[in-house]
């Protein structure tokens, strides 16, 4: 049986990339292996058809076929949510109804680009929140630095109280600190219920972001093992050692996170760690230069001894 995501999910949920072959195929095999190394890093739930998952460059039959074969390997384990967010209602219905059937844990939406102010984002996030079905448990994703569209706490908390089935709010605004702030002190002061709230932009504020109230992550990065441990140690009391673990990783996760460029170091990190056959990029998309591989080796050869003895994984870095 399926789990499901609820507004008790925490730890990490990893953002998944989509693995290509060389030829710009879907590899089958790649995506197995990724899913595997997801569970042995501690993952508790998988994310695809994300940003980071370049959905808009999968052909409907690729994307039905991949999110089939992600749920098919996780076997039950974790919840995998799948990114369904698409201009018009009725084609983000229809995957959600197809993830769902398949045995998704859930689904994650963001508003379409282009709304403006906050009747226009709450009637949308409430069209689609609907039409996915009221048994279906929805994340909200809020990225403003990619569609331009601002969900405000008064929309997070008028929405939570009219869909049941809202459990999750993805938190990627950015600078968001004082706002997370704020969706916790409004829930709290209205009586309303507490959302599972997990944080993206690859984790880069994740324990100040825990302080402020996040129950986890849900981003990628090419260390996956790390953002779980952070949030265990986190939740178990230890803040000094998420501090300082976190401390360690921050340049490569400040490295990666560069826009346009950045999902191609993960992908190439990935691929040097056995996890992935290819580090290519769908077309269109970056490819690295010398000077890019040249600092990625930089970053990786810093990572020190405390760094390296949480890497659950037995895959190395060759």
């Amino acid at each position: 049986m399926a789990s499901a995501i609820t507004e008790a999910s925490d730890g990490l949920c990893v953002i998944a990339p989509t693995p290509f072959a060389e030829d710009g195929s879907v590899d089958a095999a790649s995506t197995d292996s990724m899913v595997d190394f997801f569970l042995e890093s501690g993952a508790r739930g998988i994310t695809i058809l994300g940003v980071m998952g370049e959905a808009p460059k999968l052909a409907p039959a690729e994307a039905r076929a991949f999110v089939r074969r992600v749920i098919a390997r996780t076997a039950g384990r974790v919840p995998v949510v799948v990114g369904v967010s698409a201009p018009g209602i009725a084609i983000l219905s229809d995957l959600a109804r197809f993830s769902m059937d398949a045995g998704a844990g859930g689904v994650m939406i963001a508003p379409t680009p282009g709304l403006q102010g906050d009747e226009a984002v709450e009637r949308y996030l409430g069209a689609a929140i609907s039409a996915v079905g009221a048994d279906t448990p929805v994340c909200l994703q809020d990225f403003p630095p990619i569609n331009g569209v601002h969900i405000s706490v008064r929309n997070v908390v008028a929405l939570t109280a009219a869909h049941p089935n809202l459990v999750m709010f993805k938190h990627e605004d950015f600078p968001g600190l004082n706002k997370l702030s704020r969706l916790r002190a409004e829930a709290a002061a209205t009586g309303g219920r507490r959302l599972s709230v997990l944080v993206g932009n690859s984790g880069v504020f994740l324990p100040h972001e825990l302080d402020r109230g996040a129950d986890g992550a849900m981003t990628g990065f090419a260390f996956p093992e790390m953002l779980a441990e952070v949030c265990r140690r986190h939740a178990a009391g230890d803040m000094a050692g998420a501090y300082d673990l976190f401390d360690a990783y921050l340049p490569l996760i400040r490295y990666e996170q560069q826009p346009g460029i950045g999902l191609a170091l993960r992908k190439e990190v990935l691929r040097r760690r056995g996890v992935i056959r290819s580090a290519a990029v769908r077309a269109p998309g970056p490819a690295l230069g010398t000077q890019d591989r040249a600092e990625l080796d930089h970053l990786i050869a810093r990572l020190g001894p405390e760094a390296r003895a949480v890497l659950v994984s037995t895959r190395g870095l060759g």
